[in-house]
């Protein structure tokens, strides 16, 4: 058995995350990181350097998500791929990192987990009720 693996990335948000949506209506988020340097010197002590910023983006749902739960300072982890194109303004190669998934980094953050379910299955067939008679109109 061959462990299915993805490129990973861990850093921090360092611009606010932006949310926007594509032609097609798909979420987009959008934001800046950057990424820690640290070099290590002769005596075994490291030296942190300046960090290195990209861009990370999301797509559909987890761009919703990821936009409500993840803010400037955030201390995060990605799987994904790194994207390259070329910007047609300047003909400029750009890559950037699309975050197939993203969460906080629990070795720098402290949280609490909402383990209740995300989403509520559908009952069974023969419990569901039916009914010949429209909804009520509430609100009206």
């Amino acid at each position: 058995m061959t462990i299915p693996t993805q490129v990973s990335l861990h850093g921090f948000i360092a611009t606010a995350p932006e949310l926007s949506f594509t032609g097609t209506g798909a979420a987009r988020f959008y934001a800046r990181v950057g990424v820690e340097q640290f070099r290590k010197e002769t005596d075994g002590t490291f030296t942190k350097l300046e960090p290195t910023f990209a861009d990370l983006v999301m797509f559909n749902k987890t761009a919703e998500r990821a936009y409500s739960r993840l803010r400037v300072g955030d201390q995060f982890v990605a799987s994904g791929y790194v994207h390259q194109y070329e910007r047609d303004k300047d003909n400029r190669t750009v890559e950037q990192f699309v975050a197939r998934r993203i969460g906080h980094d629990c070795a720098r953050t402290r949280y609490s987990v909402d383990r209740s379910p995300t989403h509520q299955p559908d009952p069974p067939a023969d419990q569901m009720a039916v009914t010949d008679s429209p909804a009520p109109a509430v609100g009206l």
